[in-house]
């Protein structure tokens, strides 16, 4: 059992993220990347005492980390889940955190590796999941929200928000089937309203439009949808009238052609010319509350939510679609992409060393609007072998799940002393001092999620 125990009985426990979340069953439906190709697997590949193997022609899409009780994360040695763990000992959660969400981590770490599009889809907000989990246990089996913050580990693409409304104009009147199926009138209607400033109008007029389109039956989207193919491969950067500044033409020839081969016909084409198409460079992020739709193309991506499983779904993808739900739960906002990408800061918690600094190491925080998590993402540059870069984390009155990304190094909890590599995961308890050492010349870089109640952001007082 790998312990890191601190002098106050907190505990770090090296967690192994069960490898059935990183793999598919169905590899016709999986959206997982290929074998070797997905971070999910190599990290879960890399956990010590895991008997789980890559298949180079299998599909691997998610790791989970955390106490979800559909597939909480075990320790190393003895195999007991984390849930167990934290359940027997409230103290590595701190009283309050255990307090307010039942004996549980209030947020669930997750590693996603994307090769084809994730569903078209949005959480929904804690008075909603409560009602669906009531009437739909099966396909919405947790009565929490799902807030949820992304941060790229490779270049990113994915459908996130509603697009500025005169973008989503201008492919109304450049996209001749799309304004098929949005309907003439409610087209019009669009155009209309959006080109004055009451926002609730235009967010009703953006509701009915959309609605509209996925409300469109099975004989009028098959048509309809091989006409928008067929426009996108034969027009290239011409297509949709050369497009909008935040999305030319080419680009969106290219969406088209990339996500047709993958889902057919789907309604989800369509979608696209009402969305931002968002890219994320490593290192950049972005959050999503609850009831914002959106869906994941491509990349790998450290990913972290409030602990809960509900989607509802209505588009790329086999699994059931709930449209009624979806087109009622969201808000409309609508925004440019430059809304959608959270801005970090420099995490005010943590000392590096005098080597750190001078190689320009770095601890960021993602502390976005809610109290579950937030994400630290520390990244420790060694000049060389004889030097050591180190990050000293101070205590805080939560817990914390700890994954490395890339490279090596050591991770310290009170008198215990433990590598740490590629793929490893640590869980740390509340009020536990944790410090972290590169090893090597190569970058060093760790993720850690956490839930402190009284602190967020530079508020908490130093314990």
């Amino acid at each position: 059992m790998r312990f890191v125990r601190a002098a106050t009985a907190t505990t770090g426990v090296n967690v192994p993220t069960n490898e059935q979340k990183s793999k598919c069953a169905n590899t016709e439906n999986c959206t997982g990347k290929v074998g070797k190709d997905s971070a999910a697997a190599k990290f879960a590949a890399a956990t010590p005492q895991n008997d789980f193997s890559i298949q180079a022609d299998k599909p691997y899409a998610e790791l989970w980390m955390g106490t979800h009780p559909s597939l909480p994360s075990k320790d190393v040695q003895t195999q007991r889940t984390l849930l167990d763990l934290v359940e027997d000992n409230q103290a590595l959660l701190s009283a309050e955190v255990a307090q307010r969400y039942s004996n549980k981590l209030p947020f669930l770490f997750k590693v996603l590796s994307i090769r084809k599009a994730l569903s078209i889809q949005a959480h929904p907000n804690k008075k909603l999941a409560e009602q669906l989990h009531s009437k739909d246990a099966k396909n919405y089996p947790d009565d929490n929200h799902k807030p949820e913050m992304t941060i790229a580990i490779t270049p990113f693409t994915g459908l996130c928000g509603f697009r500025p409304l005169a973008e989503i104009s201008h492919f109304l009147s450049s996209i001749p089937p799309l304004r098929s199926l949005v309907g003439e009138e409610n087209a019009k209607n669009f155009e209309d309203t959006v080109r004055g400033l009451d926002e609730t109008a235009n967010k009703k007029a953006l509701q009915q439009a959309f609605t509209a389109l996925m409300e469109t039956t099975p004989e009028r989207l098959e048509p309809a949808a091989k006409q928008l193919v067929e426009s996108a491969k034969k027009e290239g950067e011409n297509f949709a009238a050369g497009g909008v500044e935040a999305t030319n033409g080419k680009e969106l020839s290219r969406l088209m052609q990339t996500l047709d081969s993958q889902f057919p016909g789907d309604i989800g084409l369509f979608v696209c010319f009402f969305l931002n198409y968002v890219k994320l460079e490593v290192g950049e992020a972005m959050f999503l509350k609850a009831d914002d739709i959106h869906a994941y193309l491509t990349g790998d991506i450290i990913e972290c939510m409030a602990s809960s499983d509900n989607v509802v779904r209505a588009g790329f993808t086999p699994k059931f679609k709930d449209v009624a739900t979806l087109t009622s739960m969201l808000t409309y906002s609508y925004a440019p992409i430059s809304s959608q990408k959270m801005a970090p800061v420099d995490y005010p918690y943590v000392t590096l060393n005098a080597h750190a600094y001078s190689s320009a190491s770095s601890s960021i925080l993602y502390d976005p609007p809610i109290e579950e998590f937030s994400v630290v993402r520390t990244e420790l540059l060694n000049k060389a072998e004889e030097k050591v870069a180190k990050a000293t984390f101070e205590a805080i009155a939560g817990p914390s799940v700890i994954i490395c990304t890339e490279g090596q190094g050591t991770i310290e909890v009170g008198p215990k002393k433990e590598d740490i590599k590629t793929g490893w995961v640590y869980f740390v308890g509340a009020t536990a001092e944790c410090i972290v050492e590169a090893k090597g010349t190569g970058p060093f870089v760790t993720f850690k999620a956490f839930c402190e109640l009284e602190g967020k952001e530079g508020t908490r007082e130093k314990m």
